[in-house]
């Protein structure tokens, strides 16, 4: 799994009919075993060790180009 600070994270909840927790990386602390710092959505924040399957990481968007060629 590869993560960056900023990407969005989403892990499953394990109680059935509970929405998932989602949050923000703020930081990656370890590749192996991957170790992250997470601000959730309410606020919080938590040091995370996803298992497999358990989290989905969506990238954050890449930044706008300013300037450049126009048509």
């Amino acid at each position: 799994m590869t993560v960056h600070a900023g990407d969005r994270i989403s892990v499953e909840s394990e109680r059935a009919g509970q929405p998932p927790r989602t949050g923000t990386v703020d930081d990656v602390l370890g590749e192996a075993p991957t170790r992250l710092l997470v601000r959730w959505d309410d606020g919080r924040s938590s040091v995370l060790v996803p298992s497999a399957g358990s989290a989905r990481i969506e990238p954050a968007a890449p930044p706008r180009q300013r300037g450049g060629a126009r048509r």
